[in-house]
């Protein structure tokens, strides 16, 4: 009889230990899930503020953006535009419905098409990467032209078959739309999920640079991370149960024998 006392003191002393520890892991648990609620609502909330999505119903972008694509574009002021940047803009002279075309100039530059088949800003050839190999960057060539202040000069990523500023020469602002006239900028294909656009580095050596990526990494980070420790959390209960529940069976055996 004192050998089973004896089992069964420790026996007890184990399970008030691992009742200590459940409750913790209880604790951590609800923690957990409380954190990822926060992240991952709050990383909902604040894509929904800084982001919209767009459909884009033709293949003037491609091949960055293809006929039939979602993107998410970063509301933006016209201010911050940077040369390369892929940007939705309303303009009425163009068909006042928004509309996806790449910034190849700003105000105050001189673009022209072509040299050796590149496009140039300022006299200096642009390395357009993001064009198709071997493709010219205009089919037909642009004329010597200076974006007014204030305005951007715009062209699709298919050449061939994009009615942008070329189409618009001999129009007011030769071609070029005001920036006022962008309401966002797109930083990514979220469907099919082709991920972030890759960086015009092509346009970092002129005046002003390229523009730094929006928070879309962080919005993302945030999301999956609190789905993750929602999970997580919410799994720790019912797996802590399931393991409790075998440890007391293996040692109640152990101290029926003893």
């Amino acid at each position: 009889m004192s050998t089973i006392r004896s089992a069964e003191d420790r026996t007890d002393r184990t399970d008030g230990t691992r009742e200590g520890h459940g409750r913790l892991g209880r604790i951590l648990s609800g923690a957990a899930v409380a954190l990822g609620c926060v992240l991952f609502l709050g990383g909902f909330v604040w894509g929904a503020l800084l982001y919209q999505p767009y459909a884009v119903p033709t293949g003037s972008m491609a091949p960055t953006i293809n006929a039939g694509d979602r993107v998410l574009a970063q509301r933006i002021d016209g201010a911050e535009v940077r040369r390369g940047d892929v940007v939705v803009f309303n303009e009425a002279e163009w068909g006042d419905l928004p509309m996806v075309k790449r910034v190849v100039a700003v105000g105050g530059d001189e673009v022209a098409c072509c040299t050796s088949g590149r496009l140039t800003v300022n006299g200096k050839p642009v390395d357009e990467s993001y064009l198709p190999a071997d493709t010219p960057a205009s089919v037909v060539g642009i004329p010597r032209t200076t974006v007014p202040e204030g305005r951007l000069f715009l062209l699709g990523d298919e050449r061939a078959g994009s009615l942008d500023s070329t189409a618009h020469l001999q129009e007011v602002g030769r071609g070029a739309v005001p920036r006022d006239a962008v309401v966002a900028r797109v930083d990514a294909v979220a469907w099919p999920m082709d991920g972030l656009l890759a960086r015009p580095d092509g346009f970092a050596g002129l005046p002003g640079g390229i523009s730094e990526p929006g928070p879309l990494k962080a919005v993302v980070a945030a999301v999956v991370g609190g789905a993750a420790l929602i999970l997580g959390g919410a799994a720790y209960g019912p797996v802590a149960a399931r393991f409790g529940r075998a440890s007391r069976q293996r040692r109640t055996g152990r101290v029926r024998g003893a």
